[in-house]
């Protein structure tokens, strides 16, 4: 995710230059020293590749519930998504001390992406069966 969003850094510039998200953290917090913003840089990017893989193998998890034909995996599902539309609309709305949102709008749209993916998916799970 952060990759579609951020750009590479150029020749010679440091790695944490280029994120959006030091852009926005430098102008929230003009007062804060370079380490200062690469270490919320590092959080950001730590906080948003764990939420990213723990929504991957719960996906994973719930696909195999439904293949195996458990009774709980819509059910499941649904709660799943929720839980994801939570914290992406978490990261995205959540305004921090400097008054603006903790992330950066283009990485807070980023983060509700994959949830259109589960929407569809949800609502697939639900729709009744066309007989044949």
């Amino acid at each position: 995710m952060t990759r579609t969003v951020n750009r590479l850094p150029s020749e010679g510039e440091p790695p944490g230059e280029s994120l959006p998200v030091a852009d926005h953290i430098r102008a929230g917090y003009p007062t804060y020293t370079q380490t200062r913003v690469d270490s919320a840089v590092t959080t950001y990017l730590v906080l948003l590749s764990v939420i990213g893989a723990l929504g991957v193998i719960t996906w994973l998890w719930t696909t195999w519930a439904v293949k195996a034909g458990k009774r709980w995996a819509r059910p499941a599902a649904t709660v799943m998504f929720v839980l994801g539309t939570s914290a992406g609309l978490t990261g995205l709305l959540t305004k921090d001390t400097s008054g603006e949102t903790g992330l950066p709008p283009e990485l807070g749209w980023a983060g509700m992406a994959p949830c259109l993916a589960g929407l569809l998916a949800v609502a697939l799970l639900w729709r009744r069966p066309r007989p044949v």
